[in-house]
This record gives structure tokens, sequence and C-alpha cells, in this order.
């Protein structure tokens, strides 16, 4: 396998994943059995997501171009409105 995205946190790692799933590439999220033994503490550097290495530069590039990695509002990224009503700032 091949790590394509190192996640912040859990959540972060799962997006990402979804991602490059429905872009028909299989992705695995190596790391997450970790936050267990950590308990309450910050599990920073921990969890990676990985792709077989066939794939590992066609994920790249999606997950470089993800809205959500490059700092976008979801109105810049194509989003017209929140799905709350609220838009951002």
């Amino acid at each position: 396998m091949e790590v394509v995205y190192r996640a912040t946190h859990l959540f972060d790692a799962h997006l990402v994943r979804m991602a490059l799933e429905q872009a028909g590439i299989p992705a695995f999220v190596l790391g997450e059995a970790l936050l267990g033994g950590v308990g309450e503490l910050p599990a920073c550097g921990l969890m990676t997501v990985c792709v077989p290495p066939s794939c590992g530069g066609m994920a790249r590039e999606l997950v470089e171009a993800l809205p959500m990695l490059a700092g976008e509002s979801p109105a810049r990224a194509g989003m017209a409105e929140w799905p709350c009503g609220a838009q951002p700032a």
C-alpha cells in the first residue's frame, strides 16, 4: 500500500478515503485502531490513507484537488448554499 494522505484526525482520514472510493480508487485508513490505545490523548499523525501502488498517482492528484484540503470554502468549491442555510464569511 502507498500512503497518499496523512490525516490530522479520524474524520479527516475517512472523508479522504470516501472521496477516493467514490472516484473508484480502493483506499484504506491505516492506524485507525491505534486510537483506542492512546485514549483521550490527541492522536496526531498516526492515521494515513493508503491506496494500492498502481493507483498512487491518480489518488494523489485527487487528494490535492479536494476543496476541503485546499482551504476553500464550500461557496468557492461550487456549492451555492450551505445545508444549514448559513453562508460562509
